[in-house]
């Protein structure tokens, strides 16, 4: 087990804290963030030490950061940390400059370091058994597909919302990495993006929080519609948005040679998937409820309605996963690599909107292996 100090207490800690309910290598030990009080608070409700952000940094008895600081913040926060000498492990993206995100790969592999990067969600039962009846060539070959994520966006529930509508920001950065991790973990590397991106308005309302009613300016396009081909052939469609306030979808669609999938909803864990082989017929549907991280463990998730209400949620599997490598001197699956392949096919695809051009991803990754039931269960209280 690993000591494991967290820096940026917002929304999302608390969702991590949760996951030492389910992983057994799991130890937070401190907190740290840019306001001390957010801190304070965090450390208290958890039971753990509240620091500066470079008491924590310099801690030695801590081995691991987990880093929730906002986009605009991962690159200056990881490399502190890397060149710390800590294994580090951070929220989605890795980086918002690719130049930046490379030199994160750089320090941890000079220094013999982990990094890890959210998102994990294509871990879970949903996507993993995806994958294993796209490889066992259920669907054939897979052609084409789609995928919708839309909802009216971040000030709707998060207290401080603007810098998700400001350079660094935006629906791609938001939640295309859950979609194209999932894609590139089915698929395999991504070849080149066609988009566009629209701004429908030039202000926002918070609606939640002590800034409840403050508007504040939009400074980039809050829908995106992409063209994403993969090295395989495959082209994808995908829309991102801001903007939308109600839909009734909210999974992946692909369409082989042989049949189609649904692939549920790669922001979350569980299923079911669902396959239909011959035109007209019945979709048959794939429970995951026996699967490790599968299960349902939430009743009422956000009330949005592109989010179900029952939900299988186990983000911090790629951290524990990611310590057992570390205990293990082993390879993991939310590696850098991944990451750094996404946050180019997310800035490809902002780039390709705004010069409305087909630009070519650089980059390539190898996909993640399986993560079978055995290598779950070893994590897992």
């Amino acid at each position: 087990m690993k000591n494991i100090g967290l820096i940026g207490c917002g929304n999302i800690a608390e969702t991590y804290f949760k996951s030492q309910v389910y992983f057994n290598n799991i130890n937070f030990v401190a907190c740290a963030d840019i306001n001390q009080e957010s801190s304070d608070e965090c450390a208290k409700k958890n039971n753990i030490l509240s620091m500066s952000v470079d008491d924590l940094l310099n801690h030695s008895e801590i081995d691991v950061i987990l880093n929730l600081t906002i986009p605009q913040a991962h690159f200056e926060v990881s490399e502190k940390a890397l060149n710390a000498g800590k294994h580090v492990y951070s929220e989605k993206p890795m980086a918002i400059k690719l130049s930046d995100a490379k030199k994160i790969i750089e320090i941890a592999n000079q220094k013999n370091l982990y990094f890890g990067n959210a998102p994990d969600t294509f871990l879970g039962g949903g996507c993993q058994l995806s994958r294993k009846l796209i490889d066992e060539g259920s669907i054939g070959e897979v052609l084409t597909g789609n995928f919708i994520f839309a909802f009216s966006g971040v000030q709707t529930f998060h207290p401080n919302p603007e810098f998700w509508f400001k350079d660094g920001g935006g629906p791609v950065i938001d939640m295309g990495p859950y979609f194209f991790t999932t894609l590139v973990n089915l698929l395999g590397p991504a070849k080149n993006v066609r988009a566009r991106g629209i701004k429908f308005s030039e202000t926002r309302i918070i609606e939640t929080g002590p800034k409840k009613n403050n508007k504040f300016s939009v400074d980039i396009p809050t829908s995106y519609t992409l063209d994403l081909e993969f090295d395989n052939g495959a082209i994808v469609q995908g829309f991102l948005s801001f903007d939308v306030q109600n839909h009734a979808r909210n999974h992946m669609e692909l369409y082989g040679s042989k049949g189609s999938i649904i692939v549920p909803d790669p922001n979350m864990f569980g299923g079911p998937v669902s396959i239909s082989k011959e035109l007209g017929s019945d979709w048959n549907n794939f429970s995951v409820e026996n699967m490790f991280l599968g299960k349902t463990n939430i009743v009422n998730h956000s009330g949005r309605s592109n989010e179900a209400p029952k939900q299988s949620n186990y983000r911090g599997i790629g951290l524990s996963e990611m310590i057992y490598a570390i205990e293990n001197n082993k390879p993991h699956r939310c590696s850098g690599e991944l990451a750094f392949h996404v946050l180019d096919i997310i800035n490809s695809t902002i780039d390709a909107a705004k010069n409305n051009k087909e630009i070519e991803i650089q980059s390539t990754c190898i996909k993640p292996d399986v993560f079978l039931e055995k290598e779950i269960s070893l994590l897992m209280k």
